[in-house]
């Protein structure tokens, strides 16, 4: 067991080259890995275990350094987006999330423009989409949204729910289709749940 003291305002980690039969270890600083948390006080001490599993091994901090674990992982909430423009419907649909969810991060925005700055600005996972919005419908922002952003899920939720729309929704990009008139809120949290394992 060694002990580390922590004097760099950047993030190390650790290569070790591990000789099982040499207990006398030597440490090489290499490139800090991505998108980890802020750091904690300089000087702080740490305790740095070694594992003799293979006589090559790399050793990352995340998983050798006696802090709790949550420190070393970015951790993000899941986020999720309301574009619609009827106000009092989005406070709805926004409040009963934040029920079901009191750990999801919610945005909304009013219109298409907002929309897009929001997607850029906020990041979401999964964004709950009208289709009848002022400005640039709801099926266009799917599309540019795909566009830039594949990885976000995009649920179309409107009171059209017709079978052109709903072809025309997936032709966009979509990756669901709800009515609003049969929204179910027990299928929503459902969803929401599904989407938040992925």
């Amino acid at each position: 067991m060694f002990r580390l003291i922590l004097t760099s305002s950047f993030f190390l980690h650790f290569r070790s080259t591990i000789n099982i039969s040499n207990p006398n270890h030597s440490y090489q600083a290499v490139e800090s890995p991505p998108k980890i948390p802020p750091l904690p006080p300089l000087n702080t001490v740490f305790t740095l275990f070694t594992s003799r599993r293979s006589l090559n091994e790399n050793i990352y901090c995340g998983q050798v350094l006696s802090l709790p674990r949550f420190w070393f992982k970015s951790v993000k909430k899941f986020r999720i987006l309301i574009v619609e423009d009827n106000a009092p419907f989005r406070q709805i649909l926004k409040e009963t999330l934040q029920t079901c969810f009191s750990t999801i991060a919610i945005d909304e925005a009013a219109d298409g423009g907002e929309a897009l700055q929001k997607v850029d600005a906020f990041l979401p996972d999964l964004i709950l989409m009208d289709i009848r919005l002022p400005g640039e419908n709801g099926l266009e922002l799917t599309k540019k949204i795909k566009a830039t952003h594949p990885n976000i899920t995009i649920l179309i939720l409107t009171s059209y729910d017709m079978p052109e729309y709903r072809e025309a929704a997936f032709q966009y990009g979509a990756d669901r289709f709800l009515s609003k008139t049969s929204l179910d809120l027990k299928e929503l949290k459902e969803l929401v749940k599904s989407y938040q394992k992925v």
